[in-house]
């Protein structure tokens, strides 16, 4: 079934992003999940923006309960896109990870770049991953697949008596 708005085209469209971004936050926090040594401690020293926030996001006190909300947020993110559950929720939750990342090594001209897979200007993966989560926001990206779909058509049939 689909959204009445929406083609099958641009439904299936929107269920593929989800989806692809979803698998991507999932990926990232299992990852980060099953290596006893990663930690965001070095990325988050490394930041060319708001140094001092994110130092103090780094420090012994702060830095274990930053890994975990990290590592919680990406599988929390990434399994709510994938089965379609609180999307706009976990699109928020998703933005606000990634505008952390983006504001800590923005690529902006003249501010030296942290880890990156390559040359930006302005725009990153990250920035561009908002947007598609601002699209995935604006969007009943739930109508047409996905468990919420499922709930949401169950509080609308009529309770029988």
């Amino acid at each position: 079934m689909k959204s009445s708005h929406f083609t099958t085209g641009q439904n299936n469209s929107l269920i593929l992003l989800r989806i692809l971004i979803g698998w991507h936050f999932l990926y990232e926090g299992v990852l980060k999940m099953y290596n006893p040594a990663w930690t965001a401690k070095g990325y988050l020293l490394s930041a060319s923006f708001f140094k001092p926030f994110f130092a103090w996001l780094a420090g012994d006190t702060m830095i274990s309960i930053v890994d975990t909300l990290n590592i919680v947020g990406l599988v929390a993110v990434g399994a709510a896109l994938i089965i379609g559950l609180k999307i706009r929720w976990a699109a928020i939750g998703g933005i606000a990870l990634l505008a952390l990342y983006y504001v800590a090594h923005p690529p902006f001209p003249g501010l030296e770049q942290g880890p990156a897979e390559g040359s930006y200007w302005i725009v990153n993966k990250n920035l561009i991953e908002i947007g598609a989560l601002v699209v995935l926001y604006q969007f009943p990206a739930y109508a047409a697949f996905g468990l919420e779909r499922f709930f949401s058509r169950k509080k609308a049939e009529p309770a029988h008596g």
